[in-house]
């Protein structure tokens, strides 16, 4: 763990690497290391940027990756079918489901379908129903991938006040829930709450996850706090599109002591975190005399 120090960017790239090397030194210890499987319902351009990452983590971390796609058309039931032959063959690691997917497809019910022992993304209910027990070792990637950044600024954890923005089922709840695991004290916020702002500007920590650019402006923020910004937007700007996050990025980092920029903070130790979950999945099903 880094000493505290104050006013910088956290650097999520090079989180990536420490932890994609730990996970490469364990597959070259497992050379028959089974494959991640991602799979892709339809053709969802906006899903090809996450996989080509996932794609390259997998690579640099040793671990057997294969892309497939499924037509858009195909039903619930044969989509499960699927899922569970894929639960059942030895050869696969992890099943990651890219989304969105179709309209008519219930992505909740898929997600239930993977067991949990291969579910390297800690999307089904079960994985995210652990981490109530703390049990985090397969949690969502998001909202690991947050947790670990707060601990890469070298804060104890414990007692620590975060106020969550954003209560998605698949990062904000979770990240609270793990971060509650951590000793934190946590403040949920979200559409409903009278004054966001009054909150985050007593936090330690403040966490975005929302999807809306630059919602969190430096007069949110307590001095010296923790910004963690999960948000991915698109913004057009007279230079052509942009990627930026839920936090105005150049005001706040002249108010908080660290802050994760967009890109280049969560979303690659996301994908870190998915090659760590890959690691412990195989340690599991290897305890559990799957392989």
């Amino acid at each position: 763990m880094n000493n505290p120090k104050d006013n910088r960017l956290i650097d999520g790239l090079a989180v990536k690497k420490r932890i994609i090397l730990d996970v490469k030194a364990y597959a070259d210890q497992h050379p028959d290391m089974p494959r991640l499987v991602s799979i892709l319902i339809g053709d969802v351009p906006e899903a090809s940027v996450y996989v080509r990452n996932q794609a390259r983590g997998a690579h640099q971390a040793g671990m057997p990756f294969e892309q497939v796609s499924w037509p858009s058309d195909i039903t619930q039931d044969a989509c499960k079918s699927k899922l569970l032959a894929l639960n059942e063959d030895t050869t696969v690691l992890g099943i990651i489901l890219q989304r969105p997917v179709p309209s008519h497809i219930n992505v909740r019910s898929l997600q239930s379908a993977i067991h949990p022992l291969k579910d390297v993304e800690g999307m089904s209910p079960a994985s995210i129903g652990n981490i109530v027990y703390s049990d985090v070792a397969l949690a969502p990637c998001t909202a690991a991938a947050s947790v670990v950044l707060i601990k890469e600024t070298g804060l104890p954890m414990e007692g620590l006040e975060v106020v969550m923005i954003g209560h998605s089922e698949i990062v904000g709840k979770p990240a609270a829930m793990m971060l509650m695991a951590e000793g934190c004290t946590v403040t949920v916020c979200h559409h409903m709450t009278r004054s966001v702002a009054m909150h985050s500007r007593r936090a330690d920590v403040v966490v975005v996850a929302v999807g809306k650019a630059h919602l969190i402006g430096s007069d949110m923020i307590k001095p010296g706090a923790v910004v963690i910004d999960i948000g991915i937007n698109q913004i057009d700007t007279p230079d052509g599109t942009k990627i930026v996050g839920d936090v105005d990025t150049d005001a706040v980092i002249e108010i908080a002591g660290w802050i994760t920029p967009v890109p280049g903070g969560v979303g690659p130790v996301t994908v870190a975190i998915l090659m760590r979950n890959a690691m412990v999945a195989h340690q599991r099903q290897m305890a559990a005399g799957w392989l």
